[in-house]
């Protein structure tokens, strides 16, 4: 009778004739089907197969109340497909949600879900994967069910003393917050969560930042690591891995791993941050020009070029699905980071990870007189205060020095 399509998404009125109810009619329903998935919503009408024949003609006053009400649910539906669609953010159980039909059983764990489920049909593995581990630590500390109500400003700080007396970090537990800041935003928007008992933001909880702790090298240092050897050739392997990384513009590994020979172009690298491919409607395409030491890496331990898109390096297939990137990357960046602490401890550098390359990049150019803005674009960063944060430990260093110049009496 009524009908609406759109988005792969499908909207019609049906008259249930799978079992009679007992007065011998059939309940009129409103079938949503997305992804050969079917879900069925009451009108709360019942009507005869001859009456569903002629309910679209039908001139009794009876039948025309009935279905003005059919097409009332019908719209009310349609109305709530058509704003998660315009969202993106369309799924059965995020229509059930905003349907109310889960009322009842909206927590915590329920809300990530929904969230989770988005990011797992759009293949955002990564931050998939990062919902995951803050749900997990957020139950580990307040239990399997939480109901969203729990969720206040001293419950947040009891959280983050506790995940402090568990060794995490302020970089960890931001990630963690910033995820749960999310789906409370979105509990507030659909009506689960009062807003004055959103936890997050002014005279509220505040989400604590990572310090700028010293994660760059010195230059000294970063020679040390490009000439040591101890005669094993996974070190050597993995040392020129995070050589080529930190040569290469501080290129992260997901970046790095899946680098193709049609990313050189003119004695350069160019390449698109997967990490913000998504979020950001104009992609920066980096420029890294190509050094002596990074073709001796590529000739070392790359692939032989067949074909443009050959990868460079022989660690991804080609084949994988945003999932099996992700486990790819962090299995070799496990392994990676496993020899660079061998590297550091012989070395006495205090620390060593695939992450350090990054900050060695910034922080080595920014100590040389390099503009900030630069940096930031040679980085991919969207804004110049993401690349301050990376360079928040030069910054102390520089009012250390500039401290000391205070009694500096002798010219």
């Amino acid at each position: 009778m009524f009908k609406f399509s759109r988005d792969g998404v499908s909207v019609l009125t049906i008259l249930d004739t799978r079992r009679a109810k007992k007065n011998g009619l059939f309940p009129v329903k409103v079938q949503v089907v997305f992804r050969r998935k079917q879900k069925y919503y009451s009108t709360g009408k019942e009507l005869s197969k001859e009456e569903w024949e002629r309910l679209l003609k039908a001139k009794s006053r009876l039948l025309t109340e009935i279905r003005s009400d059919i097409e009332s649910s019908f719209s009310t539906i349609k109305q709530q497909v058509n704003e998660l669609i315009q969202k993106g953010e369309f799924s059965i159980e995020a229509l059930n949600i905003k349907l109310g039909r889960q009322i009842k059983d909206m927590n915590l764990h329920s809300a990530f879900y929904l969230k989770m489920k988005e990011l797992k049909d759009n293949e955002q593995a990564s931050t998939y994967l990062n919902y995951q581990s803050a749900l997990k630590s957020l139950e580990n500390f307040g239990g399997t069910y939480i109901p969203l109500e729990r969720i206040t400003v001293d419950w947040l700080k009891h959280c983050e003393r506790y995940w402090l007396s568990e060794g995490k970090s302020y970089s960890s537990i931001s990630i963690y917050f910033r995820a749960l800041k999310c789906i409370l935003n979105r509990a507030v928007r659909d009506g689960f969560l009062k807003e004055s008992s959103f936890p997050f933001g002014k005279n509220r909880y505040e989400i604590p930042e990572g310090c700028g702790r010293k994660l760059a090298l010195t230059l000294p240092e970063i020679k040390k690591i490009m000439s040591y050897q101890d005669g094993t050739k996974t070190v050597e392997e993995f040392r020129d891995l995070w050589v080529f990384s930190y040569l290469c513009n501080g290129i992260n590994f997901m970046d790095l791993l899946f680098l193709q020979y049609s990313n050189i172009v003119d004695g350069e690298i160019c390449f698109v941050r997967s990490k913000t491919s998504r979020t950001t409607k104009h992609n920066k395409e980096i420029h890294a020009t190509i050094t002596p030491e990074m073709w001796r890496i590529i000739h070392k331990w790359g692939n032989p070029q067949l074909t443009p898109q050959t990868y460079i390096f022989k660690y991804a297939k080609g084949t994988e699905n945003a999932f099996e990137r992700i486990r790819l990357v962090r299995r070799i960046v496990t392994k990676c980071n496993r020899r660079l602490k061998k590297i550091a401890l012989s070395m006495g550098i205090a620390q060593l990870t695939t992450y350090t390359a990054r900050h060695s990049f910034a922080t080595v150019l920014k100590r040389a007189g390099a503009k900030t803005s630069y940096i930031s674009e040679s980085l991919g960063h969207s804004n110049l205060a993401v690349t301050e944060n990376y360079l928040a430990y030069f910054e102390k260093e520089e009012r250390i020095r500039n401290a000391q110049l205070l009694t500096e009496f002798n010219p």
